[in-house]
């Protein structure tokens, strides 16, 4: 059953779960249908619904998944130590890149792996057809992101297979050319369902009045 959350409360306690997804219990496959279900009804550019959700949940090809997810990781900027970290002042950061350590050594373990796509592609393409493309297939994912939560599942966006997307195009049978990836989503009950909002910068820092 859905956990009882105030629209707010939904809204302000999803958050990106790393450490505390379980990596022992299985999701049920009704339960990632159901999730998917809520996400097709997210807003999408002229309404093209050109979603799909592939769900990988097979031992094997989760492995195989995850072990691109850390070849493409080893492809992108690398991260800051933790003394770097806390002598910049980010702890937040610190907190992240461990959890990414985490997911690094665990990733094949995640009950199931959800890679969003999205038909067409952005490469050399214009800020406004760039715009539409992600501006459809990020509500939808949200979504997604948003059920997770209402039902005991935690979930975190990560990029580290786009380096190397025509790779997992191959591994899933993803149709590179006509089909763009977004992200893949690790996707795990969650250990303990309390999470609270998280720290975050005044609103008046980020609010402006009509001109910036």
């Amino acid at each position: 059953m859905p956990e009882t959350l105030t629209p707010e409360e939904l809204l302000t306690t999803t958050r990106s779960v790393r450490w505390r997804l379980d990596l022992d219990r299985p999701v049920e496959p009704g339960l990632l249908r159901r999730c998917v279900e809520i996400a097709l009804q997210a807003p999408t550019g002229r309404n093209s619904q050109g979603w799909s959700f592939v769900v990988v949940t097979d031992r094997e090809r989760r492995a195989a998944l995850a072990d691109l997810w850390r070849r493409g990781i080893g492809q992108g900027d690398s991260p800051m130590s933790a003394e770097d970290l806390r002598r910049a002042g980010t702890a937040s950061m610190e907190r992240v890149w461990s959890g990414l350590d985490h997911l690094r050594e665990n990733l094949h373990r995640v009950p199931a792996l959800v890679v969003p796509c999205i038909e067409g592609r952005t490469d050399g393409l214009g800020a406004d057809r760039q715009a539409g493309k992600w501006g459809s297939i990020l509500p939808a994912v949200w979504s997604f992101a948003l059920a997770a939560r209402l039902h005991g599942l935690g979930t975190v966006w990560t990029t580290g297979t786009m380096p190397v997307e025509r790779d997992v195009a191959a591994l899933l049978g993803i149709p590179y050319e006509s089909v763009m990836q977004a992200a893949l989503i690790p996707v795990a009950h969650t250990v303990g369902t309390t999470f609270r909002p998280a720290p975050r910068v005044p609103v008046d820092e980020v609010l402006r009045w009509e001109t910036w």
